[in-house]
């Protein structure tokens, strides 16, 4: 079902991708702590009679609606046999390094995203095996015998299926995708499970008929890039199992800022606009020359009494464009400045990164069907 294939592809190398993903992290260790907790739903994060919210909960929970990022006194209202656990954010930190510690016995190329998941590139690795499902079962295995969690692993030829496959077959599961099978997967699969596309996007989409893998696959980039922008590009290669980015290890910069100071502390907004435009101008010279781009827009304000904030907004997808970093952080800026207040610093910056994925559909590639992985 594959339906796009690279020029000269004989001369390349097929990557060989794993992304591990914890499950339920938090809980699970939680639970490991307190074996008392085992088979009952835990959430961990605020109290219910506080403001706070779910950091994660166990698999027990969520058939009750529960997810991580809502409001703790709505999770207790939808479960409230649940068992609430602050979070112990220390050990999660010190389980995490013994974690990584495993993957980079097997290579140096690891991109961690958070505590609790990491993509690995194995395509040369230091044990010499050719297997990457070999691998990702041994990292399995290992990281259970040395922290007595599970995890779920994807392996793949790029990132993005390698994500993907690390859902399908939650808790401790394992899916490989090889070329010959991405098109099946990517078909059937829900638009909402489609890493990228989240509930805004998901909802329009499904306004536009688009309800599967197999239904934007039909979209023509022309359209698709006009409902959905520069993010609706990435759809368009994803879906036909696109996807060159590379893995970032540690040492690339996870983040990118410009900022200036100002010689006289200032309230006039045209002032305060120009500059930041030349700020968000600056940004972008420097993401286009690094041929990385973001998705969390940041904007610092310093207040002439040396008080300053931060505010961000993560978009659903990945740029380096400086009109949409500018309209990014002017919305922020409207939305938090305290306009009675002169500013005396001014800043943008820009996390989540990545390298940039080519617009040129001739450049991009995909491995030889025969390939194992």
């Amino acid at each position: 079902m594959t339906r796009l294939l690279c020029k000269n592809h004989a001369a390349l190398q097929m990557k060989k991708i794993i992304h591990v993903d914890m499950d339920a992290y938090y809980a699970a260790i939680e639970i490991r702590e307190n074996p008392a907790l085992q088979g009952k739903p835990v959430i961990v994060g605020g109290s219910p009679t506080s403001r706070g919210v779910v950091s994660t909960c166990s698999y027990e929970a969520r058939p009750f609606g529960v997810h991580s990022g809502m409001a703790s006194s709505q999770a207790w209202r939808l479960c409230p046999q649940a068992i609430f656990v602050y979070p112990h954010f220390q050990i999660y930190k010190e389980v995490s390094e013994r974690i990584r510690d495993i993957f980079f016995s097997y290579t140096d190329l690891v991109e961690p995203m958070s505590l609790d998941e990491a993509y690995l590139d194995v395509t040369v690795n230091k044990i010499g095996e050719t297997s990457a499902t070999r691998i990702a079962t041994d990292i399995k295995k290992r990281i259970w015998q040395e922290t007595k969690l599970t995890c779920s692993a994807g392996v793949s030829y790029n990132k993005f299926l390698a994500k993907i496959g690390s859902e399908l077959n939650k808790p401790d599961g394992l899916a490989v995708i090889p070329p010959s099978k991405a098109m099946e997967v990517l078909f059937a699969l829900p638009i909402e499970k489609f890493h990228g596309i989240g509930k805004v996007t998901a909802t329009k989409m499904k306004k536009l008929g688009i309800h599967n893998g197999e239904d934007l696959y039909h979209l023509e980039m022309k359209d698709i890039i006009r409902y959905f922008g520069k993010s609706g590009l990435f759809f368009y290669f994803v879906v036909r199992g696109i996807d060159n980015r590379e893995v970032i290890v540690e040492h690339n910069p996870k983040s990118l800022s410009a900022e200036s100071t100002f010689d006289k502390d200032v309230d006039d907004l045209e002032y305060i606009l120009a500059e930041l435009k030349r700020i968000a101008e600056k940004v972008a010279e420097r993401l286009g020359r690094k041929k990385i781009q973001g998705q969390s827009i940041v904007i610092k304000i310093k207040y002439d009494n040396f008080e300053y904030i931060t505010r961000n907004a993560t978009l659903s997808y990945y740029t380096n464009d400086a009109q949409i970093i500018y309209k990014t952080a002017e919305n922020l800026l409207f939305t938090h400045w305290d306009s009675q207040r002169k500013i005396r610093l001014l800043g943008i910056g820009i996390n989540k990164l990545d390298v940039l994925l080519a617009d040129n559909p001739e450049q991009l590639v995909i491995p030889l069907l025969h390939e194992e992985l």
